[in-house]
């Protein structure tokens, strides 16, 4: 597994990583970066995202993350993303956190890998500068022999307005800019925590390392293929989309919501309930619309389904749609959101034997490290 950690300038990029290291056993892996103005590979380790002393008042209002130690140093190095990655390759099986993912490019070379996952990490501007300037204190107060490499290291902000400025080109920069990588990010996540114990903890519940964030299982799969097909519904009020799963996991048929063949798309005024704006379960009887799971039925054919066979819908099936599912025999519903029958189908499919779940897949978008429930 290898893991990227990319985001803005002290989010906390590399105490990621460092949790990483300390916890699950990754090696950090250097790959130099693009030729500074004067010349000089700027470093992996820049001063604003070191994890550096525990600043955090007694009434916790600080937003900078306590030491743990001095950050790891990289395992191995590299100048190539390619040799990088070709090393990875052979060590796959082992754990790798790197983050220098510099720019698309090197992103695009990482990408290649099926154990290659991105994460982004962002933080608000406001708490980002309050860390820049301790860790900047912190850093100064430091030995005396750093002041020769400090020298040829960029010119730090003095300013709130010259960190602005050092941030936007970081994210916003054409050639280098950080916000294209986030933007890809498989796992994003905004760290406003003030606790080093406490990120650690929500990084742990996060599950980063879970194998299915890798190759998703099988209900993971399927879903996704709903939610595709979800993306060619013609109705107008909501997008639904269903796939229908025999025997040995083989895929039957795929449908989604939408009027008939030969009649107006329900988008473009086809459906004359739809586009009235009904409310949901209301007037069903005059609705032009197909179900997604009505489609999926009538592309398989009762003699194509067989006892053991999985629908998988990205929205709980509608009573309607209930009924029909139990005539042709299915054995087990699975779904992601909710509608306003859940409580009906439930007990329908309850009566006739059939299993119905509600699936969750992994958190991937947009995760508030301080605000997840850890107890």
């Amino acid at each position: 597994m290898l893991l990227g950690v990319c985001g803005s300038k002290c989010a906390g990029k590399s105490t990621v990583a460092q949790y990483l290291v300390e916890h699950h056993g990754f090696q950090r892996l250097r790959l130099s970066g693009p030729q500074a103005s004067n010349g000089a590979a700027p470093s992996s380790e820049s001063t604003e995202d070191k994890v550096l002393p525990d600043p955090l008042q007694k009434d916790g209002s600080s937003h900078q993350l306590p030491i743990r130690g001095k950050a790891s140093p990289p395992a191995h190095s590299f100048t190539s993303a390619t040799d990088l990655l070709d090393f990875v390759t052979k060590y796959w099986r082992s754990r790798w956190v790197t983050t220098d993912i510099h720019d698309e490019a090197v992103l695009d070379v990482l990408s290649r890998r099926p154990f290659f996952i991105l994460v982004s990490v962002d933080a608000p501007i406001v708490i980002r500068w309050c860390r820049y300037q301790a860790r900047n204190s912190s850093s100064s107060s430091s030995s005396s022999s750093l002041s020769a490499a400090a020298s040829s290291s960029p010119p730090t902000a003095s300013s709130l307005e010259e960190f602005i400025a050092e941030s936007d080109d970081h994210l916003y920069s054409g050639s280098s800019g950080a916000l294209p990588l986030i933007s890809r990010a498989t796992v994003r996540l905004l760290n406003t925590s003030s606790s080093l114990a406490h990120l650690y903890a929500t990084l742990g519940k996060l599950d980063l390392t879970n194998p299915e964030r890798l190759r998703p299982s099988w209900d993971n799969y399927f879903m996704s293929l709903a939610s595709l097909a979800a993306q060619r519904s013609n109705c107008m009020k909501r997008a639904v989309g269903c796939v229908l799963v025999g025997r040995e996991r083989r895929v039957i048929s795929t449908g989604y919501n939408g009027t008939p063949r030969g009649i107006r798309n329900c988008g473009e005024g086809g459906c004359a309930r739809c586009n009235a704006g009904m409310g949901s379960g209301a007037a069903l009887a005059t609705c032009l619309c197909l179900h997604a799971e009505e489609n999926a039925l009538l592309e398989a054919g009762r003699e194509r389904i067989r006892e053991g066979s999985v629908l998988y819908c990205n929205t709980c099936p509608c009573l309607t749609c209930s009924i029909k599912i139990v005539q042709v025999g299915i054995s087990e519903v699975v779904y992601s959101q909710g509608y306003s029958m859940d409580g009906e189908t439930a007990e329908v499919f309850r009566s006739a034997g059939i299993k119905l779940r509600q699936f969750s897949p992994p958190a991937n978008g947009l995760i508030h490290l301080e605000k997840m429930d850890l107890y």
